[in-house]
């Protein structure tokens, strides 16, 4: 039997997270010199209740390799013998070098164990590592062995496509996401920070005037770059208006021909400590353009030999 689990960052809801049996190792979040385990001690929506009071940004710290222990030792008495960790990215949080940790110890303690575990990097943060656990949830229901979750995993988790873009620019100027400089002209021109990842690392790849246009940048991307085959369904997250997200998904609905499900799931607490109030994020499967390069130079190439063979044909 296969069972997934993953770091609290995941920001998956507890819906899914019960309707998978996703095993979560909980980040600890310190808020005004208290320590508060993520989804366990403290929920999203208080957190972002208390965000605006809080004079000090709070810290985050990865889980303890305990956590993840505790998930495979209760997973081998019930039965599970494979084990697939899917954890935010190693550029950006240190929750995958503790799975990695615990994963060692476990062997250290049982070195003719026939247990099996991967820890995937998923080079994504927040619902981009949760996107990847719902889609191995789906193909372990679809019958995917455990190798055959591994290769989906490596091969194609930087085919994840993150959007991330903040309301409230004070939070990333605290936590040094953001100069403050950039902050001023972003507040007085009404600017938007549009970001991605980039090798496992958040990047600014687009600036909008607006939260329309922000949208509006999203669903316009996306139709360009969703990759069809693998998207078959979409996580929108929010911070703390999920107004905002419902208007993305009315828009992608209305302005293009996507038929799979959309998910709108809010961002957990260590992910809004930096993303502050009025996030609104968007992860989907995107084309493979190293791939699709190849395919289309491929095509070209047959094409000029055809164009040869018919000159060909023509001068004789």
């Amino acid at each position: 039997m296969i069972k997934i689990m993953a770091d609290s960052t995941c920001d998956l809801s507890a819906e899914f997270i019960e309707r998978y049996n996703i095993g979560i190792a909980p980040l600890n979040i310190m808020i005004n010199g208290t320590s508060y385990r993520d989804k366990v001690d403290i929920q999203p929506s208080e957190f972002y209740e208390m965000l605006p009071s809080l004079e000090e940004l709070p810290t985050t710290s990865m889980p303890n390799p305990d956590e993840y222990l505790k998930i495979i030792y209760d997973g081998i008495k019930k039965g599970y013998d494979k084990f697939l960790c899917i954890c935010m990215s190693s550029g950006t949080s240190g929750a995958y070098q503790s799975a990695v940790l615990a994963k060692d110890y476990f062997y250290e303690e049982n070195s003719n164990s026939n247990i099996k575990i991967h820890i995937v990097d998923s080079l994504s943060m927040s619902h981009g590592s949760g996107w990847l656990i719902i889609k191995s949830a789906r193909l372990l229901e679809a019958g995917y062995t455990f190798e055959q979750l591994i290769d989906f995993n490596e091969n194609y988790r930087t085919n994840v496509k993150h959007f991330l873009c903040v309301d409230d620019l004070n939070n990333l100027i605290k936590s040094g996401r953001l100069t403050n400089a950039s902050a001023f002209i972003g507040k007085l021109l009404r600017i938007k920070p549009i970001m991605s990842m980039k090798k496992g690392k958040g990047a600014i790849v687009a600036k909008e005037r607006g939260t329309n246009r922000a949208i509006n940048f999203y669903v316009e991307e996306f139709a360009s770059r969703v990759n069809k085959d693998l998207t078959d369904f979409i996580i929108i997250g929010y911070t703390s208006n999920i107004g905002i997200a419902e208007r993305l998904e009315e828009k992608i609905k209305g302005s293009t021909d996507f038929t799979g499900d959309i998910y709108i799931m809010q961002m957990g607490v260590s992910v809004g400590t930096h993303v502050g109030l009025g996030g609104l994020s968007m992860f989907f499967m995107e084309k493979d353009k190293q791939r699709d390069g190849l395919l289309k130079n491929e095509l070209k190439h047959l094409a000029h030999i055809k164009e040869e063979i018919v000159e060909k044909i023509k001068g004789e």
